[in-house]
């Protein structure tokens, strides 16, 4: 007799117990978020991740996110969660939810910006002021264009156009005046992993 296989979705060994409590804490949505982050993980090993609710005034109206960054030993997974307001898919308001999985090997850059002040002062391993941590890989480019000129301030001729592009996928900004300090630890450890992990190669 031959033997039947069923085939179906991989099994997950659930979100680390410290990633859950974090979700949890953020308090948006906790059980959504959990879910479409253990169906992108897929099983998959977390060996780092980052948290970050923001709170945003939207046209008089606050609204509410929750980012979440997990990094696996193949893969970057981003999660976000946002409010929507009664739209033509839903008579009420609404939340979504949506993953996207990047090979490590196509992430093309993280950029970090550290902000501190009284740089004079600053100590080694000091934690910064703010952090903006920038991930590109290529899924969105930004492209930034100006008039060109030259050093004759009277020349009339066109000069065409100069600019910048950049990949942007992701910026995530964070204060230690409106997160704390600890989320800043938090981020910077997030993003020592991702730019050790993505220098592998």
């Amino acid at each position: 007799m031959r033997e039947r296989h069923t085939v179906g979705a991989p099994r997950s060994a659930g979100l680390p117990p410290d990633l859950r409590t974090q979700v949890e804490r953020a308090g948006y949505y906790p059980a959504l978020v959990c879910d479409v982050l253990d169906v992108a993980l897929a099983g998959e090993e977390v060996r780092s991740y980052f948290v970050y609710p923001e709170t945003t005034f939207d046209r008089e109206e606050v609204r509410r996110h929750v980012t979440v960054l997990a990094l696996t030993p193949s893969r970057l997974v981003v999660a976000h969660a946002d409010d929507h307001e009664p739209d033509a898919l839903s008579p009420e308001p609404y939340a979504s939810a949506s993953t996207e999985a990047v090979a490590l090997r196509q992430v093309r850059s993280v950029v970090l910006t550290h902000a501190v002040t009284r740089p004079e002062e600053h100590r080694t391993g000091a934690t910064p002021r703010e952090l903006t941590l920038t991930i590109g890989w290529g899924s969105l480019n930004r492209i930034d264009l100006e008039p060109a000129g030259c050093s004759d301030p009277d020349c009339e001729a066109d000069h065409g156009y100069t600019g910048t592009a950049a990949v942007e996928d992701i910026t995530l900004r964070v204060s230690a005046d409106a997160e704390g300090s600890d989320a800043v630890i938090a981020a910077v450890a997030f993003a020592r992993s991702l730019s050790a992990a993505t220098a592998v190669g």
